[in-house]
């Protein structure tokens, strides 16, 4: 059934009159009476009493226009939706690395501005995320960064530094060959850090323990189970109130950045235009095209 013939129908209804609808809809009557015949086919049922002076609905004539109003009202709600630039709607799913200190002030604002969006995030480690973004699950994620990959856009969001994290002040390298590492699962940008530098130093650690959440991996930090590398951001408050304590690692594994990712060949929808918008609007960058791996 074509949206169009329905439009056909209710224009008929309204007028009573195959004559009076062509005109309005500046079709020849011939199209527009052979277009409610195939309706009246399609359905298995006549739709008008037709008569000298014109037509008007039966009764599955007006259980149609019923129908057909709700059907075509939705479209017209739906086109609204994707064509309103400044009120986008719908769901965004976001995939995020769990200690991204900029990622509450960047949803609240975005949640004021839109709040008929529907934001779904998704936790996870980089690579992983990475993977779904390629795979187009995910809208786009914050991720660590920098990403070489000839399918992604990114924008910086925030530069920070990475640093070891213990129970008590008193630290040596030794420290990781004796106490366990407490870590998030393969992939994750953090811990391929301190992996690059404990291989150049040489260093092999005691064991290693592979967490999903930053609770659990914090938590477990704070009751003295073992060591662990996260942004200095993420611990600040715990730091300052002697929960745990930060040390440095040399660079250049220090540093880390935090990126939103999308695929650059995906629909750029209006609801992610508006976040890629807030977020450079946080942090005055732009989306930047990565050049294609040769």
């Amino acid at each position: 059934m074509d949206l169009n013939d329905l439009n056909i129908f209710q224009t008929v209804a309204k007028h009573e009159s195959v004559s009076k609808a062509a005109l309005e809809l500046n079709y020849v009557q011939s199209n527009v009476t052979a277009r409610i015949k195939l309706l009246e086919k399609e359905l298995q049922t006549p739709l008008f009493y037709r008569h000298k002076r014109g037509m008007i609905l039966n009764t599955e004539g007006k259980r149609l226009l019923e129908h057909s109003r709700e059907i075509l009202s939705k479209m017209e709600e739906l086109k609204r939706a994707f064509q309103d630039k400044t009120n986008p709607s719908g769901v965004l799913e976001i995939g995020i690395v769990e200690t991204v200190i900029a990622l509450p002030e960047i949803l609240s604002s975005y949640n004021s501005k839109y709040p008929d969006v529907e934001l779904s995030l998704k936790a996870g480690v980089t690579d992983q995320l990475l993977q779904e973004v390629v795979d187009m699950k995910l809208d786009g994620a914050f991720v660590t960064g920098p990403i070489r990959h000839p399918l992604i856009d990114q924008v910086e969001v925030i530069q920070e530094k990475l640093v070891l994290v213990t129970k008590g002040s008193g630290f040596s390298v030794e420290d990781i060959t004796t106490k366990p590492l407490l870590l998030y699962n393969k992939g994750c940008g953090y811990r391929g850090r301190l992996e690059s530098w404990m291989k150049v130093e040489g260093i092999i650690p005691k064991q290693v323990m592979e967490f999903g959440t930053f609770g659990t991996i914090i938590g477990s930090v704070a009751a003295g189970i073992g060591i662990t590398i996260l942004p200095e951001s993420s611990v600040a408050d715990l730091a300052a109130n002697g929960t745990v304590f930060c040390h440095r690692i040399p660079e250049p594994y220090r540093e880390v950045t935090t990126i939103f990712i999308r695929r650059k060949d995906a629909y750029l929808t209006n609801t992610l235009q508006c976040f890629i918008d807030e977020i450079e609007a946080r942090t005055g960058q732009a989306l930047a095209r990565q050049p294609e791996l040769t």
